[in-house]
C-alpha cells in the first residue's frame, strides 16, 4: 500500500463521513414534521414505540440521533422513560439498513448468470442520483425538493468516499504484514475494543460499519474477526447518547443508562452464546461446520448480515425484560430530580438536533405562557369590581414568570435559528420570536391594570354610572377577545384565529367613543379630571392588549401559510378586501353596543 493508496483512503473516509452528515441533515429536515409527530405522540403500547424507533431510525440514519432525541424527550418530561426503552430497541434494528445501502458496493457480476446484478452496482445508478442531487439543491424553489436534493447527494458522495475506501485497501489482499495484524483480531475481546474504539471515535455505528465493509473486499477479513468487531461497534454507539445525558436530568441519564445496558448485556449474551456453540460442536465432533464458517472470509453483505442478525436477536432477548431493563436503569442513577417547572424543561438543548420537534416543544411552552399572561389581564379586570390583595400579588407573581417564560424561549429560538433549519421551520421560530413578545407585553399590561385598580381603591375615588356601563362593554369586548386568541393558539384553531382583527377594532373604536363621552361628562361636571387620568390609562392598556392580540392571531394565520412575516400588511388587506371580516365587524359593533345613556339626560 503506497502513499497513494493512503491517501485515498483517507480522502474516502472523508467523503464518506461527509456524505452521511449531508444525508443526516437533510433526512432530518424532510422528516421532521413527521418526527414530531410520531414521537412526540406515544402511548403506552410497546409495540407501537418499538415500530416508532424502528422507523425513525430507518429514516434519518442514525440510532446515535434518535437516542439523543429519546434522551432529551425523557429529559424534557415529554416521554415517560419505559416509552423510551421500547423506542430504543427499535432504533436499534432501524440503522442496520445504512449497512445494506453501502453493502451494494461489493455487488459482483461479470458471469452471465448474473450480469443483472451489474445494474444494481452503485457506478451504474449513483452518477444519475448525484445528477439529480445537484439539480435539486441549485434550481428548485421549494425547501422540499432542496432537502431531497441534499439526501440524494449525501448518498452519492457517501457511496464515492465507500468506493475510494475499497479501491484503496483492495491491493492489501494477499498481504502477508496486513493479514499478520489482522490475525490480532482472532481474540473476540480485542475485536470488541477495537469496534467500540472505532465507533466512539466516529460517533456513528452505521458509518463505522461502513469502513469496516471496505477492507472487507481484500478477503483478509473472516466471520471469526468481523463478528465481535461488529459486536464491539454496537456498544460504541451508545457513547453519543451518553455524552449527550450528562446534562440530562436523572432520568434522561436513565434513558441513554438503558442503551448501554441493552447493547452490553446483548453483546456479552450473545458473543458468549456463539463461542459457547462452537466450543460444543468441537468437542463432541458432530461436525466442524462452526470452524469452516469461523474462518470464511466475509464480504460486505456479510457484515450487513451479521450486523442486522445480531440486531434482531438481541431485541428478542431483551424484549421480555423491558420492566428488569428499567429498573436496573433506576438502581444505577439513584434518586429523584428536583421539581422544576415542567414546561421550562421541554427546552431541552438536545432536541435542537431536531428543530422541528424543539419548535414543537417551544410551541407547547408558548402556550403555556399565554395561558398565564391571558389568565391574569382577566383577573386584573376583575379587581374593578373587587379589590383583593392577594389576587393582586398573584397576577405580579405570574408577571414575573411569563418574564422567565420570555426568557428562556427567546434564547431557545435563537439558538435554533442557528441551526441548518427547513425554510418553514425558520420561519415559525421567527414568528414565535414575535408571539412571545406579544404576550410578555400583556403580561405588562394586566400589571398596569393592577395599579389602577389600586389607585382607585387607596383614593376611595369611584367612576360614574356612565362609566362604569361603558367600562363594562369593553371589558366584555377584550374579555371576548383575549378567549378567542387563547383557544385559537392552544388548539391550531386558525379560523377562529381570523375572528380576533375584527373585534380589535371594535375595541378601537369603543376606546375612542369612551374617551369623548368622558370629556362630555366633564364639560358637564358628571366626571372628575383626576378619574379622567385612570380612565385614559385603563382604556390605553386595554386598547393595546387587543392589538397585541391582533398580532398573535396574525402570527399564527401566517404560520398556517408558511408565509414571511409580514404582520401590517396582512391585516391591512384584511380590512380592506375580507367580505367575512366585514360581516364579523358588524356583528360585534351590534354586540357590544355602548349604553345610550351616558350624559345624565
Amino acid at each position: 500500500m503506497d502513499l497513494f493508496d493512503i491517501l485515498s483512503l483517507v480522502c474516502g473516509l472523508a467523503l464518506f463521513l461527509y456524505g452521511m452528515d449531508v444525508m443526516g441533515t437533510g433526512l432530518k429536515k424532510s422528516a421532521g414534521r413527521k418526527l414530531k409527530t410520531i414521537l412526540g405522540n406515544l402511548t403506552s403500547s410497546k409495540f407501537k414505540g418499538f415500530l416508532l424507533g424502528l422507523v425513525v431510525t430507518a429514516v434519518i440514519q442514525s440510532s446515535s440521533a434518535t437516542t439523543v432525541m429519546v434522551v432529551g424527550f425523557v429529559s424534557s418530561g415529554t416521554m415517560l422513560l419505559s416509552q423510551a426503552i421500547s423506542v430504543i430497541l427499535g432504533a436499534n434494528i432501524g440503522t442496520a439498513v445504512t449497512a445494506w445501502l453501502t453493502a451494494l458496493n461489493g455487488i459482483e457480476g461479470g458471469r452471465e448468470a448474473t450480469a443483472w446484478l451489474d445494474y444494481l452496482k452503485p457506478d451504474a445508478w449513483m452518477p444519475i442520483l448525484a445528477l439529480i442531487g445537484i439539480a435539486c439543491i441549485m434550481f428548485a424553489k421549494k425547501d422540499k425538493h432542496k432537502d431531497m436534493g441534499s439526501i440524494l447527494m449525501g448518498f452519492a458522495v457517501l457511496m464515492v468516499g465507500m468506493s475510494l475506501m475499497s479501491d484503496a485497501v483492495s491491493g492489501l489482499k494477499g498481504d502477508p504484514n496486513f493479514t499478520q495484524i489482522l490475525t490480532l483480531f482472532n481474540n473476540p475481546i480485542l475485536g470488541v475494543i477495537a469496534g467500540l474504539a472505532l465507533t466512539a471515535i466516529v460517533q456513528s455505528s452505521s458509518a463505522s460499519i461502513g469502513i469496516l465493509q471496505a477492507p472487507s473486499v481484500t478477503g483478509g477479513i473472516t466471520y471469526g474477526m468481523a463478528i465481535p468487531i461488529i459486536l464491539g461497534q454496537n456498544i460504541g454507539t451508545c457513547v453519543t447518547a451518553m455524552i449527550s445525558a450528562i446534562s440530562a436530568n436523572k432520568n434522561g441519564k436513565r434513558t441513554a443508562v438503558v442503551h448501554l445496558l441493552f447493547n452490553v448485556i446483548g453483546v456479552v449474551f450473545w458473543l458468549s452464546m456463539y463461542y459457547l456453540v462452537g466450543w460444543i460442536l468441537n468437542i463432541t465432533n458432530v461436525f466442524d461446520y462452526f470452524t469452516i464458517a469461523n474462518g470464511t472470509a466475509i464480504n460486505m453483505f456479510g457484515i450487513a448480515i451479521v450486523h442486522t442478525v445480531f440486531k434482531i436477536l438481541a431485541v428478542a432477548a431483551m424484549w421480555p425484560f423491558t420492566k428488569l431493563l428499567e429498573k436496573l436503569a433506576c438502581s444505577i442513577i439513584k434518586g429523584d430530580d428536583k421539581k422544576g417547572d415542567e414546561y421550562t424543561q421541554m427546552l431541552d438543548d438536545r432536541l435542537l438536533e431536531t428543530p422541528s420537534v424543539a419548535i414543537e416543544n417551544a410551541r407547547r411552552v408558548v402556550a403555556r405562557m399565554a395561558e398565564i399572561s391571558i389568565g391574569s389581564l382577566k383577573k386584573s379586570m376583575l379587581l374593578f369590581d373587587n379589590y383583593d390583595e392577594n389576587v393582586a400579588q398573584e397576577i405580579r407573581d405570574e408577571e414575573g414568570k411569563v418574564d422567565i417564560y420570555e426568557d428562556m424561549l427567546g434564547s431557545y429560538l435563537v439558538k435554533l435559528s442557528a441551526r441548518s433549519l427547513s425554510e418553514r421551520d425558520s420561519i415559525d421560530a421567527t414568528k414565535l420570536l414575535h408571539i412571545i413578545g406579544d404576550l410578555e407585553r400583556i403580561s405588562d399590561h394586566s400589571v398596569n391594570i393592577v395599579e389602577s385598580a389600586e389607585e382607585i381603591k387607596d383614593k376611595n375615588i369611584a367612576f360614574s354610572v356612565y362609566a362604569t356601563a361603558e367600562l363594562k362593554t369593553l371589558r366584555g369586548a377584550i374579555d371576548e377577545i383575549l378567549d378567542v386568541t387563547l383557544d385559537s393558539y392552544v388548539n391550531a384553531d386558525y379560523n377562529k384565529a381570523s375572528l380576533v382583527e375584527p373585534l380589535e377594532q371594535v375595541v378601537d373604536y369603543l376606546r375612542d367613543q369612551i374617551k369623548l363621552r368622558h370629556t362630555i361628562r366633564l364639560q358637564k361636571s358628571l366626571c372628575s379630571i383626576e378619574l379622567g387620568f385612570i380612565l385614559s390609562d385603563i382604556l390605553t392598556n386595554l386598547e393595546r392588549v387587543s392589538d397585541h392580540c391582533s398580532n398573535v392571531a396574525g402570527c399564527m394565520i401566517e404560520m398556517s401559510r408558511h408565509e414571511t412575516l409580514d404582520i401590517h400588511n396582512y391585516l391591512h388587506g384584511v380590512r380592506e378586501e375580507g367580505e367575512e371580516y366585514k360581516a364579523r365587524y358588524a356583528e360585534y359593533m351590534d354586540k357590544y353596543a355602548l349604553p345610550k345613556d351616558v350624559y345624565g339626560e
